[in-house]
């Protein structure tokens, strides 16, 4: 039977529908009966007690916002009578909390060792354009080859971007940095990064970021130096199969394991069962040695203090209170309000705050500890939990996450999204009717934990799905034939 509301924690002044829920209804909680005074959306809030105008609303523990005005037990609360609490810059102290997460058993996926020593959970072949001028002739190219693949090539894959010119500065750099990233991503058995000649990301300055190669797994084209580049790309890439083609899957620790963990169009359940469920594999996981990113620093705003007495030493907590205010101030150069969110979609699913918002994007974080904080572009390099710089856009967000070495991103949303990522990307339902209306988008069901499935078992059916996925199990998004990537821009354009 379908548990049809739930209070998150004993402090709590709200519980939340996980069903409609209309006028009338009769509620029993904390022994206590509850009668709704308006009709309850699934995922909307409804009030426990009586509260005052101005008042703290708790959900998750915690202050998610306050009262525009006096709101009565049993009512609906939203973004018509409550409203965020958030300031702009804050002082922060270092609370440190001790959250060590003890070892479990060793696991192990099938996928690709690559010569320098790194571990891949695909074996493609990447077009990485340095600028926009040649996005076209990278398409060309991929169609044109996927009649190459052969042997253990899983796909060859084209990454257009507007990029690569007409840009200063970091913005620039951070464009040069992205597709550095990408060029040594071990999910690509081989690439080839295709120029045009006269563009200020060319080749020759992309070398830079690149560092040292291996020739027979990265291959170069400058299109304005080529009679024909299609069929000059071509050679190469039959080259690059030929190379990458014959290298087959082996056993690997999941301790080699980078997961990038990301949510969009969140709902109300997607604090109660995605991204919860997500938080429980990153420890376990990570309680095997292997490596987590959690990322979109705007919706860490109003639960970011969690995170920071987590890290698991002040200079970690100094590089966060740095992440968090740093970003507050990128919004508040350009003139915007940094506590412009949550979208018109996430107010539809329930969530009214951007504290609410934040909440339940933190639950992705489980308990581990804080090890490692990431700017734009930064590979891993720490074993355990990692924050990394990037904003809250879903493509811009995976992206960053692949860059930073992320071989798979699980993406929860209670709203659904086709969109793929350079990376596998796993999409995961809060709830069971998104899942069986979107079978051709979604991947996992988390809408299961308020269906009569406990948090333990659905950690570890997530965490033998990604075995699957890491060991060559197509996501939706690839079956579909889906590879995208975005640049985050943060420059004037010349």
């Amino acid at each position: 039977m379908q548990q049809k509301f739930i209070k998150i924690h004993p402090a709590d002044k709200v519980a939340v529908a996980l069903c409609p829920l209309p006028a009338g209804t009769v509620v029993s909680i904390d022994h206590k009966e509850i009668t709704l005074t308006e009709d309850i959306p699934q995922g909307h809030k409804f009030v426990l007690e009586d509260l005052g105008e101005n008042e703290p609303v708790i959900k998750y523990g915690y202050p998610i916002g306050i009262t525009r005005e006096p709101v009565k037990k049993g009512a609906w609360i939203h973004v018509h009578n409550m409203k965020t609490a958030l300031g702009d810059l804050l002082t922060y102290t270092y609370d440190r909390q001790d959250t060590s997460l003890a070892p479990t058993e060793e696991r192990f996926f099938r996928g690709y060792r690559r010569a320098d020593g790194k571990a891949g959970v695909r074996n493609e072949i990447w077009i990485i354009p340095t600028v926009g001028c040649v996005n076209n002739v990278a398409t060309a190219i991929e169609k044109k080859a996927q009649a190459l693949i052969c042997g253990s090539i899983d796909a060859v894959a084209a990454f257009p971007h507007p990029y690569g010119c007409s840009q200063m500065g970091d913005d620039q750099e951070n464009t040069r940095r992205i597709l550095a990233d990408l060029v040594n991503h071990p999910n690509a058995g081989g690439v080839l990064v295709l120029g045009l000649g006269c563009e200020n990301s060319n080749i020759e300055e992309l070398k830079k970021h690149i560092g040292p190669y291996d020739e027979r797994r990265v291959k170069f084209l400058v299109s304005q130096e080529s009679d024909d580049e299609i069929a000059d790309a071509l050679s190469l890439i039959r080259e690059l199969i030929d190379y990458a083609g014959s290298m087959k899957r082996e056993p690997i620790n999941c301790n080699e394991l980078i997961i990038g963990m990301k949510c969009g169009g969140s709902d109300g359940l997607s604090g109660i069962t995605a991204n919860p469920t997500v938080g429980a594999f990153s420890d376990l996981l990570i309680s095997k040695g292997g490596t987590t990113i959690l990322t979109e620093v705007p919706e860490m705003f109003g639960a970011e203090t969690l995170l920071m007495n987590r890290c698991e030493n002040e200079e970690l907590f100094n590089k966060t209170v740095d992440l968090i205010n740093n970003f507050k101030n990128y919004f508040k150069s350009h003139n915007q309000t940094i506590y412009e969110n949550p979208s018109p979609g996430n107010k539809k699913g329930g969530i009214s705050t951007l504290e609410d918002k934040s909440m339940g994007c933190t639950q992705k974080s489980g308990s581990a500890p804080v090890r490692g904080v990431l700017s734009y572009g930064e590979p891993v390099k720490e074993k355990g939990l990692n924050l990394l710089s990037a904003p809250g856009n879903d493509l811009v967000a995976s992206t960053a996450l692949a860059a930073s070495g992320a071989h798979i991103v699980l993406f929860t949303t209670g709203r659904g999204t086709p969109f793929a990522s350079p990376v596998p990307t796993v999409k995961i339902s809060s709830n069971s009717a998104l899942y069986h209306k979107k079978g051709n988008w979604i991947d996992f069901n988390c809408g299961e934990l308020v269906e009569g499935t406990d948090l333990a078992s659905l950690r570890s059916k997530l965490f033998d799905y990604v075995i699957a996925v890491a060991s060559g199990e197509e996501v939706k998004s690839e079956k579909a034939g889906f590879h995208d990537m975005a640049i985050f821009k943060q420059g004037v354009t010349l």
